[in-house]
């Protein structure tokens, strides 16, 4: 699972053909050892949870980077390694 940001100590990280557990286009956001997933369609929390600061963070991000979270996903589900994104504090 490759992570594709970094920032404010949050980890993105995107699994190969990860579409059969959601169902919808998602990332995993990792943070001091709690893991949330969300989706990249409408920022929605999926599953998992992190500190209410840190989720309104990975929020805002997703909201900035929707076209390139979905191009990756694209490149993710086909096996393919996905780019990384800019996070907030670069």
């Amino acid at each position: 699972m490759p992570t594709i940001s970094m920032f404010y100590g949050i980890l993105i990280k995107m699994f190969f053909r990860d579409i059969e557990k959601h169902h919808i286009p998602h990332i995993h956001a990792e943070y001091q050892g709690s893991v949330a997933v969300y989706s990249i369609l409408d920022s929605e929390l999926l599953s998992g949870t992190i500190p209410p600061g840190k989720h309104k963070i990975v929020a805002a991000w997703i909201e900035i980077h929707r076209d390139d979270l979905l191009a990756d996903w694209d490149l993710a589900v086909e096996g393919k390694k996905p780019f990384p994104i800019k996070g907030l504090d670069q």
